[in-house]
């Protein structure tokens, strides 16, 4: 590409920060301040594409576009759908306890929805990304332990694949990145649809501190 092309992610998530860190893209972050607690449904899916795009659309409207610059927002939010429920965040310790001792032992599957804009085109393309996960039969004295280090409070489910909660995790049928908040193959679709390749993101050095080329 000959304009410059930004991503900011809408989103105070480290992990899903991480995951792009990881791919070769460095976002900006802007946190959307969305309240969650004002969309409503009874669909995992509508709801977490719901809230997605509302958090990327909250952002957009704090940038100021420059027209020498290509910027992509992307907002994503993730949802657990279990035995009937949609479940975000847990709401303290003694509600992370209660989902454990329900979810060991048994699936659930992580809806994480997708919103990207193209702020300067004011285009959009958005999706669902979903995986099914298997939780370990794990005992009482392991859910305290986990509960006990607040990591289950800060995340949709009240789980990780990539921290501490991996080691409950007996498989997952689907995108592991959908898990962490943030489905690579699924962005890169989505930046298809905008008219770019996923490689237009990449930094000009990885992670490991190798230089690479910008293939876009």
């Amino acid at each position: 590409m000959s304009t410059p092309l930004r991503l900011v992610l809408a989103s105070q998530s480290p992990a899903r920060r991480k995951l792009l860190q990881a791919a070769g893209i460095e976002p900006d972050v802007l946190v959307s301040g969305v309240d969650e607690s004002q969309v409503v449904s009874d669909r995992a899916e509508e709801l977490c594409l719901e809230l997605a795009r509302l958090k990327a659309q909250a952002v957009l409207g704090r940038l100021r576009p420059d027209p020498d610059e290509r910027t992509l927002v992307l907002g994503c939010d993730s949802v657990l759908a279990f035995d009937g429920e949609i479940l975000g965040k847990p709401a303290d310790a003694a509600d992370a306890t209660r989902r454990w001792q329900r979810m060991r032992g048994r699936s659930g599957v992580l809806h994480t929805g997708h919103c990207l804009l193209d702020v300067v085109h004011e285009s959009r393309a958005e999706a669902v990304a979903s995986t099914t996960v298997h939780f370990a039969d794990i005992s009482d004295a392991e859910i305290a332990a986990y509960v006990a280090t607040g990591e289950p409070l800060a995340v949709a489910g009240a789980f990780t694949i990539d921290g501490l909660g991996g080691a409950f995790l007996t498989g997952i049928e689907g995108d592991p990145g959908t898990v962490v908040g943030l489905s690579l193959p699924l962005l890169r679709g989505l930046v298809a649809e905008l008219g770019l390749n996923i490689t237009d993101l990449w930094t000009k050095v990885a992670p490991g501190g190798q230089e690479i080329e910008n293939l876009g």
